[in-house]
Parts: structure tokens; sequence; C-alpha cells
């Protein structure tokens, strides 16, 4: 009977592809590309827990909000912190996005951190299924990075994909459509959002929130050292007499503060090479590592990495959407790419 109500939702549904990511999630269709991006944050009534408002308009509610209404990041990490808002954000999605049709139940492919845990896993399929999917498929996100970067997964050789989203950061080894070394670092974008946050309070005496520090990541941050430094006004409140003040943030100390934990990325990269295989190595130290990923537009952080490895690094060409772009790819051609899949919803 399940199958039978299954072709019947299919005619009328696409099949649809979600990047369900810490900071941003998107959304691709079959044939159609990407047809939704918007920011992981719901504000939610605090007493009926009825939604409020989704994405974008969401958050830009973060830190202004009335006692009454909250806005909340329901994935920690690359992972499911809240299942309940986490669904209600996928449906409020699914809306969006099939507005307009009628008996919309999609064959969804959802991707996941690598290593995640078994019961990690089960979570992102079963909030998938209960936010209105009639299948759900799994895949990692260092693979989809690697198929949305254009790299060749297929064949007998080595690539590395390292993917910097908002929650992990992922490294990953790939040879003949599989994972061979992959490793999964908490240490991303809104880490760096973090430290700019501590240093901007420890060396100015200034609060800034959130979204100020991503507007600073994205204006002025660099890994290296600029030769013509470049700068941006900050506005946030004096700790001292807690009034508001303006200050300018230049890019050579958005560097400091980020050096710590960029040379953390650097290090599990190194780790997750020298576990690699010596051929596949050699491979990769001829092709070079790609670079995907938010955290990878950070200005001179591929000149950085390959200069501590001293192993070509290449930026992705669409480095935001590689993930998404992935998966598009194996929705336009599923019978070539499904042995990539991982936990299919039979398996459990």
């Amino acid at each position: 009977m399940k199958r039978i109500f299954n072709n019947v939702f299919g005619v009328f549904s696409e099949d649809l592809g979600i990047d369900l990511g810490t900071a941003n999630t998107l959304v691709c269709l079959k044939n159609k590309g990407i047809v939704l991006n918007e920011p992981s944050v719901v504000a939610i009534n605090v007493k009926s827990k009825k939604i409020y408002e989704v994405g974008a308009k969401a958050k830009k509610m973060i830190g202004k909000t009335p006692a009454n209404i909250e806005a909340i990041r329901p994935l920690k990490n690359g992972v499911i912190a809240d299942y309940e808002i986490t669904e209600k954000m996928l449906r409020e999605f699914y809306k969006i996005v099939h507005k307009r049709k009628f008996l919309t139940k999609p064959r969804v492919v959802i991707c996941v951190p690598a290593g995640v845990t078994q019961v990690e896993k089960r979570a992102v399929m079963d909030v998938t299924l209960e936010a209105g999917a009639r299948e759900a498929y799994l895949i990692e996100e260092p693979m989809a990075a690697a198929i949305g970067a254009g790299l060749e997964i297929f064949e007998p050789e080595g690539s590395m994909i390292v993917d910097i989203g908002g929650g992990t950061t992922e490294i990953a080894v790939i040879s003949l459509g599989g994972i061979v070394k992959t490793t999964s670092v908490r240490i991303a974008g809104n880490k760096f959002d973090e430290a700019i946050v501590q240093y901007v309070r420890q060396k100015h005496n200034l609060l800034i929130g959130e979204k100020t520090a991503e507007e600073i990541k994205l204006n002025v941050a660099t890994a290296m050292e600029l030769s013509e430094d470049i700068e941006c006004e900050v506005r946030g409140r004096n700790v001292l007499n807690g009034l508001p003040r303006n200050i300018t943030i230049k890019a050579n100390e958005i560097k400091e503060a980020l050096e710590e934990l960029i040379s953390q990325i650097i290090e599990e990269i190194k780790l997750t090479l020298e576990k690699t295989p010596p051929e596949l190595s050699a491979d990769i130290y001829q092709k070079g590592i790609v670079l995907a990923g938010g955290g990878g537009l950070i200005r001179e952080l591929d000149k950085k990495i390959s200069e501590s490895l001293n192993v070509p690094v290449i930026l992705a060409e669409n480095p935001l959407n590689c993930v998404v772009m992935g998966i598009e790819k194996l929705l336009n051609d599923f019978d070539r790419y499904k042995e990539v899949i991982i936990s299919p919803e039979t398996d459990y």
C-alpha cells in the first residue's frame, strides 16, 4: 500500500535536494537548480510554539526579539540540535518551494557531515520524512561537495576536498566513488564569528553580536597579512560605560583573531594526508586540494593552506554552493550516483 501511495505522490512531485547547513539551508530541484537559499534560523512564539518567521526574516531578529519571541538556530555543528524546530523549519521551506503544487511529497536527498552517528543519521531521516518527504536518502557532505566541485570521484585516483561550512569543516580523500579517509572538525564559520566577537571585546572593549561578527568576517577577514590593509566600521556597546560606540577594524587584526582556528584546520588536513595511502597521497600532491564552503572565501586562505602543507590548493568555482550543486547533479543522474548515497530509508 505504501508503495502505491508513493507512486501516486511521485506523479505530482519533483525530486528535491537539501543542504541542511548550520548557517544556511539550500534547496535544489531536479533539472531546475537552486530554488531556495535561506539562513537556518527560526523565530517562534515562546508560548504557543508557533512559527513566527523562518530564514532571512528570522535571522534579522537575532538579538532583537521581545520576551515572547525567540530566534533559534536549530542545527549545531552540522547536526540537528532541536528536532521539533528543524522539522517545522523544513516544513516551511517545503511550502515555499512547492507553494503552487498539489499533493507534493518529494523524494529528498539530504546531506549530513561525514562521520555522524547512526542516531544522528536517523534523526535527519525522521525529520525529513516528518516534514513531508515521501522518501529520504542521505549523502555525506564532502562527497556532495566533491561532486559539485567537478571532481572525478569514480576515477582510480585520489582527490581531496576541504569543505569549510558554518558548523563543521569536512575533510575527505575520495577515490573510486568512495571516501577513503575523512575527518569532520567542529571548527568553521560559526567558530570564526565567535573568535571575532571575543577579539573585539578583548582588544577594543566593545560588545558586538553574531550578525556584526559575520559582517566583519565577510568584509575584511584574511588568513595572511595583507600588504594593503582594508578596514570596516563596527558598531557595538562599550564594555566600560554601556553606551553605543563606533570603531574601525582592520583586516590584519582579524587575521590575528582567526589565526589559531585556521592553524587547527590546517593541522587536521595534515593529519588526514598522513593517514592517506601513499599512491593516493601522490595524486593529491600532483592535483592539489580543492577548497569549498563559505569559509573558503576568506582572503588568502587557499594560499595559507598551500604554503603550510606545500601542496597546491584550488578554490572551487562556486564554493558557497558546492554541496547543493553536487546533490543536484546526483538528482539529475540518479542511477550513476546512487552508489554514493549512504543509509537509504530501507536500511533501517
